[in-house]
């Protein structure tokens, strides 16, 4: 069987657009799940117990910050280097800057915007979330859980 060089050429470029694609949907699926914890925790906190929206949005973060750490390390990443004292402190300082973007975020909106009804803190939250996402997915694929050298 003959394979054109050229045709072969074109096809090597899809393989790692397809491992991106794939990372980045099983990050969303692990994410959505933080997302929903996230949301339960902060709607708890602020309209059933009351308390500060500050201290409800960081709690809620810091508790979805802990249930991603599980989803990543052994679904999204799992093919990528063993756990290791490094990757943990990586993942949590990683973490803790994401989650003062999303608390920056949300104080300029809920406080600086008054967006602070029932709805509109919600939507603040879910805008600072995905924004913090983003800096979360560059940080944690390139940093956090680096491909292991031996498996290539």
């Amino acid at each position: 069987m003959t394979v054109n060089a050229s045709e072969e050429r074109a096809a090597a470029p899809a393989l790692p657009v397809k491992r991106v694609v794939l990372e980045a949907v099983n990050f969303a699926l692990v994410g959505g799940s933080g997302v929903a914890v996230n949301f339960l925790v902060f709607n708890a906190l602020l309209h059933g117990l009351h308390r500060d929206a500050m201290g409800a949005t960081v709690l809620a973060s810091l508790v979805a910050m802990g249930t991603n750490y599980l989803g990543f390390r052994y679904f999204t990443y799992r093919d990528r280097a063993s756990r290791t004292r490094r990757q943990i402190v990586l993942f949590f300082v990683f973490s803790a800057i994401g989650v003062a973007i999303e608390s920056g975020l949300f104080y300029a909106g809920y406080h600086g915007l008054g967006l602070d009804g029932p709805l509109e803190a919600n939507a603040v939250k879910a805008l600072s979330i995905v924004l913090a996402s983003a800096f979360r997915f560059l940080v944690y694929r390139t940093w956090v859980f680096q491909h292991d050298a031996r498996c290539g």
